[in-house]
């Protein structure tokens, strides 16, 4: 048999600590047949329920631009001599308000070393999920100024021996849904929808053409239907697959289906072509270099009125330095309306609307805001079978200033852990005063043994087992009044240790 190919996931804490993705893309290739395959990389796997290769280079809080003027990257390619490069990286750099432009001349030197390395290395990219971590109101268009890069530039970049495959991480991704709650790192969820962007992209790299076409797909389900888009998901066809062909017709007993579109994963969002309180039949069907399978069973969804099931009247009944109390008008009944989702932007222009919340019933306390700032929020409908309706106007509401004394407090909190490491993240900290405060101080005790080897959203030394993280200056350091930032680090430990840190203690000037 011929030696495996070697595969290196590389990346931060989201392909890292424990980066689950990688547990399910080689669950599934193997499942699938493609079984001569190493992944590599000088750091162990763990934490993930899914039997897997757990080699991999995912370095907690490491920058693209910290590894490539580091010289890093050279000395795990020699250690491990991948011929596949899965690269998501960038996520911290654009945490820390790195510019795309010095984010992308990173990407091309450690291209430059790969292809040092190996001159026919076949090169995977991530255009990197999305983020939205507490405070960081640059991060939403920070990823899509990266994102918006990176096809361009890998076009220039790839060569017939070493290609550059574009892989769209992005698209569908929802930083509430798909995050373990800080807007930032994947939960089940997200990984799994990391693993299905992977493995259309890797498949043809790896040799060798399915024998069988794939098997029938599950029937769709249709979610957040609204006037003018439909969400569908179903489950995934068995064997390789190519890509999915997404077909509908109009009427609750249409038979003339025709091609709306193609996904390379289970799911697809038909937003174009459809009128409000209309009924549409939607049917699914598989493909590879083999055939077509079977169609999916068919899906009834009758579109939202256009413009009935919409909240009225959406007000500002109270502000204070850290909050923003909203109220608005039901829908009326016959909407069926069994909650809201209220989203907000920073500032009075600009930025990306985040979902805050989803009250049941009007009003709804925005808090942990800035003292004297600006926010936008609009607010949306919610009916029992959770389908949603449009968005009400834009509302700008201003949080009043701040006025006494500051103090901060400071929580630290497990995200996972295996054998010999964990991750401690979103570690919080908050201002329980009621002026601004300029910049904060952390401090806890590491226990015996444990080494801290990546953090992010902080600057972070260590004396001994002291550790001392103070917020970084321009991006989380100042904290309006009742505001709050977080952070987070990854670390390794006596295997077998289940010790954490705890104890930590806040100060700021």
């Amino acid at each position: 048999m011929a030696a495996p190919l070697r595969i290196m996931p590389l990346g931060d804490s989201i392909t890292g600590g424990p980066g689950c993705w990688r547990a399910l893309l080689w669950d599934r290739l193997q499942r699938n047949g493609f079984t001569n395959i190493d992944f590599v990389g000088t750091l162990p796997g763990g934490g993930c329920s899914v039997a897997h290769d757990g080699d991999n280079e995912g370095h907690g809080g490491f920058l693209a631009t910290g590894i490539a003027n580091q010289n890093q990257l050279p000395g795990w390619l020699s250690a491990t001599q991948p011929d596949i490069v899965l690269m998501h990286l960038g996520t911290n750099d654009v945490w820390n308000n790195v510019p795309a432009a010095t984010i992308i001349a990173a990407f091309t030197r450690l291209v430059d070393q790969m292809r040092a390395s190996n001159a026919s290395m076949k090169i995977l990219v991530a255009q990197i999920i999305p983020m939205a971590p507490s405070g960081c109101t640059w991060c939403p268009p920070g990823v899509t100024a990266l994102n918006n890069a990176i096809p361009g530039w890998a076009a220039g970049m790839s060569t017939a021996q070493s290609p550059i495959t574009v892989v769209d991480q992005f698209t569908g991704f929802d930083t509430v849904a798909d995050t373990n709650g800080d807007g930032v790192h994947p939960d089940d969820s997200g990984f799994q929808k990391i693993s299905d962007r992977w493995y259309p992209a890797l498949t043809p790299l790896l040799g060798g053409q399915p024998t069988q076409p794939p098997g029938t797909p599950g029937t769709p389900v249709a979610s957040g239907v609204t006037a003018s888009s439909v969400a569908l998901t179903w489950t995934a066809s068995s064997g390789t697959v190519t890509a999915y062909q997404i077909e509908r017709c109009q009427g609750s007993a249409c038979t003339n289906f025709v091609q709306i579109g193609t996904s390379a994963t289970a799911t697809f969002l038909n937003n174009s072509g459809l009128t409000a309180s209309t009924t549409y039949r939607y049917r699914v069907r598989a493909s590879n270099s083999a055939g077509a399978s079977p169609y999916s069973g068919i899906v009834n969804v009758t579109t939202t009125s256009s413009t009935g099931c919409v909240p009225t009247n959406l007000t500002v009944t109270g502000s204070g330095p850290s909050s923003i109390t909203l109220s608005w008008s039901p829908p009326p009944a016959s909407c069926n309306t069994a909650g809201y989702d209220v989203f907000r932007a920073a500032g009075a222009s600009g930025g990306s609307f985040a979902l805050v919340g989803q009250p049941v019933n009007p009003p709804f306390t925005d808090t942990g805001l800035a003292s004297a700032s600006t926010f936008r929020y609009q607010v949306r409908a919610r009916d029992t079978q959770n389908n949603v309706g449009p968005f009400t106007p834009v509302l700008a509401a201003t949080t009043t200033s701040g006025g006494g004394s500051g103090g901060c407090s400071a929580t630290l909190t497990l995200q996972t852990g295996w054998g010999n490491g964990y991750v401690m993240q979103p570690n919080t900290v908050t201002n329980t005063g009621t002026s601004a405060i300029t910049g904060w101080t952390v401090t806890f005790a590491l226990p015996a043994g444990h080494t801290i080897t990546g953090s992010w959203n902080a600057t972070v030394t260590i004396s001994g087992q002291t550790v001392t993280a103070r917020g970084i200056s321009g991006q989380n350091a100042s904290l309006g009044a009742g505001a709050s930032t977080t952070w987070g680090f990854q670390a390794t430990r006596p295997n077998g240790n289940t010790a954490v840190p705890s104890g930590a203690t806040c100060t700021s000037p």
